[in-house]
């Protein structure tokens, strides 16, 4: 699929695929036409994750050029992050070279900012958790200072930060956009509240969606943390209560949902929480029931969640139908909605 190469001016003009697994249907939409796809009652649940600018350009102590990509901040202050060979986001991950090899101590200066190598982390030697020397404010206006959006070769040019939030962004925590609700804008948003669609919101850490390094993205989505609100998860037994329907905006709100539900045991209660749950074909979920998210490839992680909510033959025969009529793929292309009448 043809990727998405610039954000659009209006995002809430792209196509939407609109995937009814229960009648095997597949309609061709416009991501503005959600509130007639939605019905009074129902739960739309986004992740309110801001998007951190978690690329950092730097070298080590002995000169090496480098770029470290962070993956997540983890409990104790500490970050995971990929680190990257000499080069940006103009070359495909692929086609960089290898970054030179490291080891718990090693020094890295990345713009304003200085780290430290705490512990080398399987499967790769990539995959660092690295310790930045800065704390508090001093590291976030670090950070904001030096780092830049995560990108990808497909785009057209250098993305600033405000290209990559969704309007309801809060709290920074994701690596990369959760890129399933960059097209609702506020408008779209408060039509959907006029015919009596209900919101509700959480947290969830997205990580990064590719390293170009087969070993490290076999492992892709690593554990992620999120933290559910008492009040989603009341609104959830609302929903359910008055007979709606919860539809989740992008995979990581289904593996917040779904993952927190399955710790429990089947029963969704709020909280913060790292999950590691991987859906796939089989998988019945508890707790969500519709997903809009974006259009993506077979291979993809992303492909296998969507086998919870519908059949591969229906997900091969959208796919064939999206790609005859030119729909764009990658965070900043259309979308498509899997959800019954």
């Amino acid at each position: 699929m043809t990727p998405a190469r610039w954000p659009r001016e209006h995002p809430e003009t792209g196509r939407l695929l609109h995937i009814a697994p229960s009648t095997g249907r597949i309609s061709d939409r416009r991501v503005e036409h959600l509130p007639e796809l939605l019905r009074a009652g129902d739960l739309l649940v986004v992740n309110d994750a801001a998007t951190l600018p978690a690329s950092l350009q730097g070298h080590t102590e002995e000169g090496a050029a480098i770029e470290l990509r962070l993956l997540t901040r983890e409990a104790q202050g500490t970050w995971t992050a990929v680190l990257f060979g000499e080069g940006d986001w103009r070359m495909r991950t692929e086609d960089r070279p290898p970054p030179p090899t490291l080891t718990a101590g090693a020094r890295l200066v990345l713009g304003s900012l200085t780290a430290r190598v705490v512990e080398v982390l399987p499967p790769s030697p990539r995959l660092l958790r690295v310790a930045f020397d800065a704390q508090g404010a001093a590291l976030w206006t670090g950070l904001y200072r030096s780092g830049r959006p995560i990108q990808y070769s497909y785009l057209a040019g250098p993305l600033s930060l405000w290209h990559i939030q969704t309007v309801y962004a809060a709290r920074p925590w994701a690596a990369e956009a959760p890129s399933a609700g960059l097209p609702l804008t506020w408008a779209l948003l408060l039509e959907l509240r006029r015919r009596g669609v209900r919101f509700a919101s959480l947290t969830h850490a997205a990580g990064l969606s590719s390293t170009g390094d087969a070993t490290l993205d076999a492992v892709l989505p690593r554990p992620e943390r999120f933290d559910i609100p008492a009040a989603t998860v009341e609104a959830l037994h609302a929903t359910r209560a008055s007979g709606g329907r919860v539809v989740a905006v992008g995979t990581t709100v289904v593996r917040a949902l779904e993952g927190r539900a399955l710790q429990g045991g089947g029963t969704l209660t709020p909280g913060e929480g790292v999950t590691d749950l991987l859906m796939g074909p089989g998988f019945v979920p508890r707790v969500v029931e519709g997903l809009l998210t974006g259009m993506h490839e077979p291979t993809a992680s992303h492909y296998a969640l969507m086998q919870a909510f519908a059949p591969l033959p229906l997900l091969r025969e959208a796919a064939q139908m999206a790609e005859k009529r030119g729909y764009l793929g990658h965070e900043f292309g259309d979308s498509s909605l899997i959800l019954s009448p």
